[in-house]
């Protein structure tokens, strides 16, 4: 007897698919599954069914007063199964963070954000006495589950005058630590200059924010990509979307993508403000700004699936395998007009909408709420 089978689904490549889960785990695929019991069923009726969708860059810490949200608004009522929160805690806090998440039906990790305190306020790296080593150490050892990686924002309001140091640092503790955790880095206004700070950053790094709009970003004044990305994208730096509030640009993103800059993955930097007023809203809305660019389903999908599980080092979920984690997404890709907005509040209008219906986790059901 099966915990689930999900029947009559179709895959990204539009072939048949079905698939049963039992104690969490996916215990069989194929195109017609035959003689199956199980205590429940989802007819997907034709529906897409893929690995569960995972945000790597979302703000879900509830206890902060700048960025912050219910992992599961940003979750399993949205589609997604799996939510990487950016650097909104340190040393200070991560243990905390990490009880919280305990309670709540998606799948939570975190990003230690090299600043012990976390986002408490905007100036986190400025003040490098809050960089250490040892509590950033101790944290990882403490939750070696949960933390998968380290964030640093490289922005001015964030560093204020310590420039790519705190980076730097991050690089540094990235060399001493026995586990090999990427670094995502946040980038925006200078100084620092995205120069310096792809300079610091290695294969399997991460640069979120990759495709924004600002004089800093990855595009010169006369709307070229400046050489210097080119260098970094082709020696492994991961290009994340990582939509945010100001952080992805329309224009940006096509002309990255027609030199060859395409993202690594798709996130959104979502927090309660831009989930309740948009820009953002949630994956599905930032996925439709994919297709705008001519990436094929396959492609958007493996963006969120395969992609990040990868970066982040989580080896039993992204892809439909059997023996792997229980976690899928089922959802409709319908015809109608919508209006999306970018972060500089250019508007384009698609006609390909991502429903999604049904998130899975560890063969639990979760109905999506309907907007």
């Amino acid at each position: 007897m099966e915990d689930l089978y999900v029947k009559h689904a179709r895959s990204v490549t539009d072939e048949p698919l079905e698939v049963t889960i039992s104690a969490g785990k996916i215990t069989a695929i194929g195109t017609s599954l035959h003689g199956i019991e199980a205590k429940q069923t989802i007819d997907a009726h034709g529906q897409y069914l893929s690995a569960g969708w995972i945000d790597d860059h979302v703000h879900c810490y509830e206890k902060l007063s700048l960025y912050y949200d219910d992992p599961d608004e940003d979750g399993v009522k949205t589609g997604v199964t799996t939510v990487i929160d950016a650097g909104s805690t340190g040393a200070d806090n991560i243990g905390d963070f990490y009880h919280l998440t305990q309670a709540k039906h998606t799948n939570v990790y975190a990003l230690i954000n090299i600043s012990k305190t976390g986002i408490l306020a905007q100036d986190e790296l400025g003040d490098m006495s809050r960089v250490q080593w040892a509590p950033l150490a101790q944290a990882v050892a403490d939750y070696p589950d949960f933390i998968v990686g380290i964030k640093a924002r490289e922005s001015h309001s964030v560093v204020v005058d310590n420039g790519v140091k705190p980076l730097a640092e991050a690089k540094a503790f990235q060399a001493k630590l026995p586990q090999h955790l990427p670094v995502m880095v946040h980038v925006g206004a200078n100084p620092p200059e995205l120069a310096d700070i792809l300079a610091l950053m290695t294969s399997g790094d991460v640069l979120t924010h990759a495709y924004n709009g600002k004089p800093n970003g990855i595009l010169a004044a006369d709307g070229s990509v400046k050489e210097f990305v080119f260098d970094a994208y082709h020696r492994g730096v991961r290009f994340d979307v990582g939509h945010g509030t100001d952080s992805y640009n329309f224009t940006t993103g096509q002309i990255a993508t027609r030199a060859g800059l395409r993202p690594w993955s798709i996130s959104t930097d979502i927090y309660h403000r831009n989930r309740e007023n948009g820009p953002v809203y949630d994956l599905a809305t930032t996925l439709e700004k994919m297709l705008l660019l001519n990436y094929a389903l396959p492609e958007v999908i493996k963006m969120v699936t395969v992609a990040p599980a990868e970066t982040f080092h989580l080896t039993t979920k992204g892809r439909l395998e059997v023996g792997l984690d229980g976690d899928l997404t089922l959802f409709a890709l319908a015809d109608g007009a919508k209006t999306l907005t970018d972060a500089n509040g250019n508007q384009q209008v698609t006609e390909q909408l991502i429903k999604p219906t049904v998130a899975v986790v560890a063969g639990q059901v979760y109905e999506v709420e309907a907007d």
